[in-house]
């Protein structure tokens, strides 16, 4: 598994930045910059989970879930060591921190003492799912990054507004050349992710949740739940019912996004780094 590394590489201060199903750790760099201009003294770690970006494919694709990625985090964390650790999840990034940060017994060097859930929760709308069960795994190529950068805002509008530098940046590193295409380019990720993921039924998701209130309910650690105000996978209610039960979490939403706060524009950065360094 590779990880992208900010800051003081001394620093027994981490704070894990976890990105959803379909991205890489290459999504948190402004946030990371802005974190570590703030604080000197502090590590951001961004990896890439197991299938994406820069990291290896899994030979049997069942692999691709949340179990095996949480046990790479563990892993991950052991290398790393932290005396203080904090950590950032959107969308999946966040479900592997609910794993993470709601198993106390967990054996790491310092438990997660702040917790920013992107856009997610226990409960995850199904028409969501659906939606993005949609266009993973397809298999695409490109003739230029922007031409690529057109298709995943084509798939990601949701995102809520980019300044068009901002997103051919984010678009940047959703891409690698092929090597069955001189001068082409195709997702940075296995398509065999979306095997998993689209085996999902209804039925699954719901016996899931109960298992993710679970976790929830035993955080322990300060919780930023973070909501596009137009998200179709975190509901309004789901986010109410989090700032009432476990660790209570504050709430901030952001007006004109949906799914999910890229940690792009100004005052989603500030938010989160407010959270974490004050």
């Amino acid at each position: 598994m590779a990880y992208w590394q900010w800051g003081n590489p001394h620093a027994e201060h981490v704070v894990l930045c976890v990105h959803g199903l379909s991205r890489q750790g290459r999504d948190f760099d402004v946030l990371a910059q802005a974190l570590i201009a703030e604080s000197p003294d502090l590590k951001v770690v961004c990896p890439d989970v197991v299938g994406r970006g820069q990291s290896d494919y899994l030979t049997d694709p069942a692999g691709y879930q949340i179990p095996t990625y949480a046990a790479d985090m563990v892993a991950l964390l052991a290398q790393l060591q932290p005396k203080t650790l904090d950590w950032v999840g959107t969308s999946m990034g966040g479900l592997i921190g609910l794993v993470i940060s709601g198993q106390p017994e967990l054996p790491l060097s310092a438990p997660v003492r702040r917790l920013v859930l992107n856009d997610v929760g226990p409960v995850i709308e199904w028409q969501a799912l659906q939606r993005i069960g949609e266009y993973l795994g397809r298999p695409i190529t490109f003739a230029s990054i922007g031409e690529a950068a057109d298709f995943l805002w084509a798939i990601s509008s949701s995102f809520g507004p980019h300044t068009p530098e901002a997103w051919v940046a984010l678009s940047r590193h959703m891409v690698k050349p092929m090597d069955s295409v001189i001068g082409s380019f195709g997702l940075h990720y296995d398509p065999a992710i979306a095997l998993p993921f689209r085996s999902v039924t209804p039925e699954a998701a719901v016996q899931g949740e109960a298992l993710l209130w679970d976790l929830y309910d035993a955080v322990r650690a300060q919780t930023l739940l973070i909501r596009g105000d137009q998200s179709d996978l975190l509901s309004p209610e789901t986010a109410h019912a989090m700032t009432q039960r476990g660790p209570k979490a504050r709430l901030i939403e952001f007006a004109g996004v949906g799914h999910a706060p890229t940690f792009v524009a100004a005052d989603q950065v500030q938010a989160v780094a407010s959270f974490l360094l004050n």
